[in-house]
């Protein structure tokens, strides 16, 4: 049985009066839910308070989940939602991914960092680097940011970005090409490449 169909078993328990089915749910998602609205908020007594409401939500919402979508992304859905109107209400923006690549210890998210090697230059290169990247991703359209931040980031699929971002298959693929081209522009300089190469 997939992670899918273990979701929908769940959902339906629910909906049949199963809370402690719901309980499972928030259980498997909960750390995940965390760290994505980690990248949205900073502040950790405002991520649980996101994460529950978050959740309350979903619960209240349950009837209308179709399961057209993955859980997850049905979650993850409410969860960016809930976490915009949170920070809207206190008059703050969603953070751009420069700060969504700094972690606790305010070091580059990884993923966005090139392996180093340990000397001074190619030090300076991953810091070049992701300040590049970072300057990049910032002057995207937001749809493009969104869904290079989708993909690269949180590691999602094409069929579940289409889903979140509901939107064709194909629009998704043609936004994180241009993203990704735009990305690759902005390296060009640092990594002395020549126009007719992406990277």
């Amino acid at each position: 049985m997939s992670d899918r169909e273990i979701d929908l078993l769940l959902v339906e328990r629910v909906r049949e009066g199963d809370k402690q089915a719901f309980g499972l749910l928030v259980e498997k998602y909960r750390r995940k839910l965390l760290r994505l609205l980690s990248r949205m908020v900073r502040d950790q007594d405002e991520i649980e308070d996101i994460a529950q409401e978050t959740f309350i939500k979903a619960y209240r919402a349950l009837p209308q989940f179709r399961g057209d979508a993955a859980f997850y992304t049905w979650l993850y859905r409410i969860g960016v939602n809930t976490a915009k109107n949170y920070l809207a209400t206190r008059g703050r923006a969603m953070p751009t991914v420069s700060d969504q690549a700094m972690n606790d210890e305010d070091e580059p998210d990884e993923r966005l960092v090139a392996k180093d090697i340990g000397t001074p230059e190619s030090e300076l290169l991953s810091k070049q680097m992701v300040m590049a990247v970072n300057e990049a991703v910032e002057a995207l359209p937001e749809e493009l940011r969104q869904a290079i931040t989708l993909r690269e980031i949180e590691g999602m699929s094409y069929e579940e970005i289409a889903e979140t971002m509901e939107c064709p298959i194909g629009t998704v693929r043609s936004r994180i090409f241009r993203a990704r081209e735009a990305i690759a522009t902005k390296l060009r300089p640092i990594l002395d490449t020549p126009e007719d190469r992406r990277w």
